[in-house]
């Protein structure tokens, strides 16, 4: 009885509710209760504060962190699922720390990156002395093998007891060849350059007449240059037409070369080809005479048809005749004036023989 009248006594609490306030520390509370999550963000719970409570008491009350308004420092929801101690304040200072560990990352990263190519560039330069340097001994061990070569061969003609003549004759007899060699490498070099300077001369033109093409076409009229470019883009299209045309052709003869030569080596197969060319002959003399069945008409046209041959070859036989007529007067008028000429020459001959004979009686 004492215990219900001292909890009865205690004084309403300010939110209206005749509920009993923190239990002591020794009593656990029911087990119907619910807990306050463990991720609750600290300083959210404001203890005291006014609002409507459930009726399971202040333990079982639901914490809606959404309905407080956000503070100046940018202070979030409440987050749940977090493990381990860790900043819930996302401010302006933690943002600029994670940005400075990102700038140091990079400034770290950019300056492994510049040591590695400060350390590939000394090697490359280090790379192209040492292959500088290969090429010279490599000139070098050339040189030493060709007078490694002389001294062998020296010592193999001393070793064979070669008399100093013979030696002599090698040497004079290669320093001849070495000779020719070097003037027609001169005639080489000389014809090199030659061909460069006309090469050059030749681009020079070139360049120049395409300068001159441009110029024309600059003081074209638009029409004429609407004209000229149409042109070229179907002049570049057929050109490439041509280009994949040429490549047909070159397969085509590749194969025709490839069945030729499975046709050399086949008896059945030639005679084959034999047998098509014959089928294509005989095709085509089929089609000769339907086209002359076809042209060939009825009796009386056929009839006609001749006579106006027959009158067609009369005239031709006629007119042929006349200039038979006209050349064979032509040939006799031509043989009168050959035969008059060498009356003529023969009577001057005859004055002639008349004068010798005169004066050598004189």
């Amino acid at each position: 009885m004492a215990s219900n009248h001292k909890s009865s006594s205690r004084p309403v609490s300010r939110s209206g509710i005749g509920l009993t306030g923190r239990p002591p520390s020794g009593i656990r509370p029911p087990s119907g209760h619910i807990r306050v999550t463990t991720g609750t963000p600290p300083g959210t719970a404001r203890p005291g504060s006014r609002g409507p409570l459930g009726t399971g008491g202040v333990l079982s009350s639901q914490i809606r962190v959404a309905d407080r308004p956000v503070t100046q420092q940018g202070l979030s929801g409440m987050k749940t699922g977090m493990k381990g101690p860790q900043r819930q304040i996302l401010d302006k200072s933690y943002y600029l720390g994670l940005l400075r560990s990102k700038i140091s990352e990079f400034t770290t990263e950019i300056n492994k990156l510049q040591k590695e190519i400060e350390m590939y560039n000394q090697e490359n330069s280090v790379y192209l002395s040492y292959e500088k340097r290969a090429e010279t001994l490599a000139v070098e061990i050339k040189e030493f093998q060709g007078q490694l070569a002389d001294y062998n061969m020296l010592v193999d003609k001393l070793n064979t007891n070669t008399e100093m003549e013979e030696v002599m004759n090698d040497y004079n007899m290669l320093k001849a060849q070495n000779d020719r060699e070097t003037q027609s490498m001169d005639v080489i070099f000389t014809e090199r350059q030659a061909k460069e300077k006309q090469i050059i001369s030749a681009e020079e033109e070139i360049e120049q007449e395409k300068q001159a093409a441009d110029g024309i076409i600059r003081n074209m009229s638009p029409e004429k240059q609407v004209k000229y470019i149409e042109m070229k883009s179907t002049n570049e299209k057929l050109l490439q037409e041509l280009d994949t045309l040429q490549q047909e052709l070159d397969s085509l003869n590749m194969k025709k070369e490839s069945l030729q030569a499975e046709i050399t080596h086949s008896q059945v197969k030639q005679e084959a080809v034999l047998l098509h060319e014959k089928l294509y002959e005989l095709e085509a003399h089929r089609d000769q005479m339907i086209a002359e069945d076809q042209s060939v008409g009825s009796p009386m046209e056929e009839r006609e048809r001749l006579l106006k041959q027959v009158k067609e070859d009369n005239q031709e036989i006629a007119s042929m005749e006349r200039q038979l007529t006209d050349i064979k007067e032509k040939i006799n008028q031509f043989n009168e004036e050959i035969r008059q000429l060498d009356m003529d020459l023969e009577d001057h001959q005859v004055t002639i023989d008349y004068f010798k004979i005169f004066a050598r009686t004189f």
